[in-house]
């Protein structure tokens, strides 16, 4: 398990920022939702409630740990800060304190009609910080003659 760096726990604690987790099926095809109630937990996990026991990324969430597969997180704040994270799933809580304080903030966002099948955690394997400005320091110091062509033949006209 990886730590997190403190800027991607800080955009997953904000509630105001956007988290969409990635799986896939059994033919490989991918399927991304959005996750706002993905938390950090005291451990370091990754943890997010899943509403409904029949959705695509419960299934896909199923197969993932099964048969010992990455998913992914995306997680982005305001100003554009976007960090990748993989790991693996290796728990689905469907009872206990962790199930009833997510299910709990979900009858408290949604009414008391909400449903919630379960709660998944995933052990962060690999982070990456995803941000332009980051990216392309990286990729100008990696590759630093390769360019686009329109680069190229962009001039400043006087």
């Amino acid at each position: 398990m990886v730590k997190l760096p403190k800027e991607a726990l800080d955009i997953i604690s904000d509630s105001e920022s956007i988290k969409v987790l990635a799986t896939v099926d059994e033919e490989g095809n991918s399927h991304a939702a959005f996750k706002d109630s993905l938390t950090v937990l005291d451990d370091g996990n990754l943890a997010f409630g899943e509403e409904f026991e029949g959705s695509q990324t419960n299934v896909n969430m199923v197969r993932s740990i099964w048969f010992d597969k990455n998913v992914e997180l995306t997680v982005r704040n305001r100003i554009g800060t976007i960090f990748q994270i993989k790991g693996k799933p290796y728990r689905y809580a469907h009872s206990g304190p962790l199930f009833k304080k997510f299910y709990m903030a979900e009858r408290e966002k949604r009414g008391a009609d909400s449903e919630l099948a379960g709660v998944w955690i995933i052990r962060p394997e690999e982070v990456k910080n995803e941000t332009y400005e980051v990216r392309k320091k990286e990729e100008d110091e990696k590759h630093p003659f390769f360019r686009h062509f329109d680069r190229a033949s962009v001039r400043k006209v006087k």
